[in-house]
């Protein structure tokens, strides 16, 4: 890891040297002038915040795969009632310090409590889904009731994630509704019928999705955790656009596909809209990507496959995607 950051900072800084190299040599800088900015470029502070953040969810994810295999291979040894208790220690560890380091609530952001209380709170999560699974499968705490075994982590976890201001619980509390909307609506029938959209459940992800993104835009035009917007629109976005498409390449005729085609197109306006408004470049890739889809799919059905202008589809469409890219910056703005 520290070879990976010194390989980076090292990398920055012949960068930053062959910039200055460049702007001398076309006497925009004097060699004063590179002198200083060289000098202080290869003595300032280098940032760690991202390698770090990254470091912490990887440890996080490491830390509860490792402790899962650990008790399976020691099972017998440990004792089910220890291993309970131990796992609910660790995640009352968790919540109680993140607790006790919380901000005051408020519907704007919340300032950071610091990095140790969000992960922290982020782990005991992990915790909690570990305990529930291992109740469930040691002592069927909850039966055949699998829905209400998604619902509690669902409703636990959209409560944390507005009490504690935390995005990366609310992707995981999105995630258990999901969930627990698919065990609702069709619990065996996706997998015994073998086709996922027969059942049911794409319906109800493009509703859900649909759902999902009006609250992100509600959010942010009542300015209630407003920064939350992100996390919903993006998953919504994602959930619906996804479930519509394959809706829309399906073999099996269905109400869906008949709607899917200028559904993709309609969310994927919306989506460069948004992402004009907002300056945001990924929701001009989602809209873009998700549009072109369905744009070729109706160009195929419109147009015999004998067609001349189904030769020129391809190379007037990446001249067009090229195109895109290259004025992606005046297209979205400047924030």
């Amino acid at each position: 890891m520290l070879a990976w950051l010194s390989f980076s900072s090292f990398a920055a800084n012949m960068v930053s040297d062959e910039i200055l190299i460049d702007l001398q040599a076309k006497g925009l800088l004097s060699p004063e002038q590179t002198a200083v900015i060289g000098n202080y470029e290869h003595t300032r502070p280098f940032s760690l915040h991202y390698e770090l953040r990254t470091v912490l969810y990887l440890g996080i994810v490491l830390l509860s795969g490792g402790l899962g295999v650990l008790l399976y291979q020691h099972l017998d040894d440990i004792g089910h009632s220890v291993i309970v208790a131990a796992i609910s220690g660790l995640m009352a560890a968790c919540f109680a310090y993140a607790v006790r380091h919380q901000s005051p609530f408020t519907w704007e952001q919340a300032p950071r409590a610091g990095v140790v209380p969000d992960y922290l709170l982020l782990l005991g999560c992990l915790l909690f889904l570990t305990l529930e699974g291992y109740l469930q499968a040691q002592y069927e705490l909850f039966g055949t009731r699998y829905g209400l075994a998604v619902f509690i982590p669902a409703a636990l976890f959209f409560w944390l994630a507005y009490r504690f201001d935390h995005r990366g619980v609310l992707s995981m509390a999105i995630t258990a509704l999901a969930s627990w909307i698919g065990l609702s609506i069709a619990p065996l029938s996706a997998f015994t019928e073998n086709n996922f959209f027969r059942s049911g459940l794409g319906g109800a992800a493009v509703l859900l999705g649909l759902a999902l993104m009006g609250a992100g835009f509600v959010s942010e035009q009542r300015n209630l955790k407003r920064h939350f917007a992100f996390t919903y629109l993006s998953l919504g976005s994602n959930l619906a656009l996804i479930a519509t498409t394959a809706a829309l390449l399906s073999s099996e005729p269905t109400l869906l596909g008949t709607i899917a085609a200028p559904l993709v197109l309609l969310l994927s306006g919306f989506l460069i809209w948004y992402a004009r408004r907002t300056h945001s470049y990924l929701f001009l890739l989602m809209g873009a990507v998700y549009g072109y889809i369905a744009f070729t799919y109706l160009f195929f059905k419109l147009f015999d496959s004998s067609s001349e202008l189904l030769t020129l589809y391809f190379p007037f469409t990446t001249f067009v995607i090229i195109l895109l890219f290259v004025k992606a910056k005046e297209i979205v703005g400047k924030p």
